[in-house]
């Protein structure tokens, strides 16, 4: 089984900005549906409560250092490497926020990205995909008229 990312980022590597994604693509929140749905995916405390709830027709894992933290419906861990050993049985899903990405770049397979043709002010970032460590192998060009902006859909996959 595996470990995939599942992001949307701005041209300056931009996620999110006060809890929120900058943007609103409505063709990438279905596309983040589809990829996702009936998988199991695991996100940060910040990233939960942004959403505002539990992500229907998943598995929703919640990681959060908060012992006491709980929310109906939603599995909570407090250890990436619980998260580590769930991938070794099933494939994991790991949708944000920034730390959760800067952690598991690393260890993933694959990274469904929307790449955001464009720069935004935030104070959340994707980390560095290195080049000579993934290959890509897909990018659907889009546009958004919301946005008034080009953006892509990218799957990369770790180079063996």
């Amino acid at each position: 089984m595996s470990l995939i990312l599942v992001a949307a980022m701005s041209k300056n590597k931009i996620i999110g900005k006060n809890g929120k994604m900058p943007w609103d693509i409505k063709e990438d929140l279905k596309k983040f549906k589809e990829i996702t749905l009936n998988k199991t995916v695991v996100m940060g405390r910040i990233t939960y409560e942004s959403i505002g709830r539990k992500l229907p027709q998943r598995e929703n894992i919640i990681l959060t250092r908060d012992k006491n933290y709980k929310k109906y419906g939603c599995i909570i861990i407090h250890s990436f490497n619980e998260i580590l050993e769930m991938s070794k049985t099933k494939d994991i899903y790991i949708i944000g926020g920034g730390n959760l990405y800067s952690y598991f770049i690393k260890f993933a397979e694959k990274i469904y990205l929307t790449y955001i043709n464009k720069e935004y002010s935030g104070d959340t970032f994707f980390p560095e995909i290195k080049k000579d460590e993934w290959e890509e192998i897909e990018n659907l060009k889009r546009y958004s008229e919301e946005e008034e902006v080009d953006y892509y859909f990218k799957v990369l996959v770790r180079k063996i």
